[in-house]
């Protein structure tokens, strides 16, 4: 577990997920909320939500992994189509854990992997939360600049505690002086592992196939997906644009839609008890009984 993560009551364990181990964590009882990290350098499940999930806990059974090539995961990524590999492994995850359906909620990278996931099997999720998440008009213009430095970390000199540093400070949060050195450093630990340091699990799609595939505005599912949405998203968000809320707001037919003033990509971290009171409000009206 990350030392800055001390929760009463959370247990840990390797889940099997056909040829990948998933490193899961798990608290609270009543209806499963699947919870998925971003893809930045060092990302993990638990670090991810340190600030929400004993929260979410009072109501709901939290499921939060580390999704593959992350943290204590199996390693490795399909490029050709990243999103469907990691939303193909959650669900898979879901036979594994004999879970029907949950709400699901992600951010960045894991918002992109949830939105998959209701995009390919909609029944089995009941309610979805995405917090700036990718792949929303991303082939129509040039990366962010926040974008930019997460895809190239590991290129050029490599990995380094001073990229890690910028990253965070400037780019992830809308107040880089909030984010401890502790919390830097557990996450450059987590971004220099051999395993992950051979094989990188965000970088930029290696074709135009993969990056078109990449792109929900693009898919034509979206304007059809009946799950009920959740989209929150930091204004001054430096990784994926803003723009996207209003996006999928416009073309998903049951898609609402928060924006938060000074904030950046981290919803859940820089306004977390505002986010964990909006969240547990919006699941709990829709939680099958």
């Amino acid at each position: 577990m990350n030392s800055y993560v001390a929760i009463p009551g959370l247990t840990s364990r390797m889940v099997g997920v056909g040829r990948r181990q998933i490193f899961l964590s798990e608290i609270g009882e009543g209806y499963p909320l699947l919870m998925l990290h971003g893809g930045g350098a060092g990302a993990s499940g638990l670090s991810n939500y340190s600030r929400n999930i004993e929260a979410l806990a009072r109501h709901f059974r939290v499921l939060v992994v580390d999704m593959p090539g992350y943290g204590r995961s199996t390693k490795g990524v399909d490029r050709s189509d990243p999103f469907g590999d990691l939303a193909n492994t959650m669900l898979d995850l879901f036979d594994a854990l004999q879970i029907e359906s949950a709400h699901v909620v992600g951010n960045s990278l894991g918002g992109a992997c949830a939105l998959r996931m209701a995009l390919e099997a909609p029944s089995r999720v009941s309610a979805l939360v995405l917090m700036g998440p990718g792949g929303v008009g991303t082939t129509r213009g040039l990366p962010t600049a926040g974008l930019k430095q997460l895809l190239n970390y590991y290129k050029g000199s490599g990995p380094s505690l001073e990229k890690i540093t910028r990253f965070i400070r400037e780019y992830l949060v809308y107040d880089g002086s909030q984010v401890s050195d502790a919390m830097i450093e557990e996450r450059y630990r987590s971004s220099i592992d051999p395993e992950v340091v051979a094989a990188p699990p965000l970088r930029g799609p290696n074709s135009l196939k993969a990056a078109l595939r990449m792109d929900f505005t693009r898919d034509p599912r979206l304007a059809s997906c009946q799950v009920p949405t959740l989209v929150l998203w930091g204004t001054a968000d430096k990784v994926n644009r803003p723009s996207g809320g209003p996006i999928l707001q416009k073309r998903m037919p049951n898609c609402d839609l928060y924006l938060f003033c000074k904030t950046g990509h981290w919803v859940q971290w820089e306004r977390a008890e505002e986010f964990n009171s909006l969240v547990c409000s919006y699941l709990a009206a829709r939680t099958q009984q």
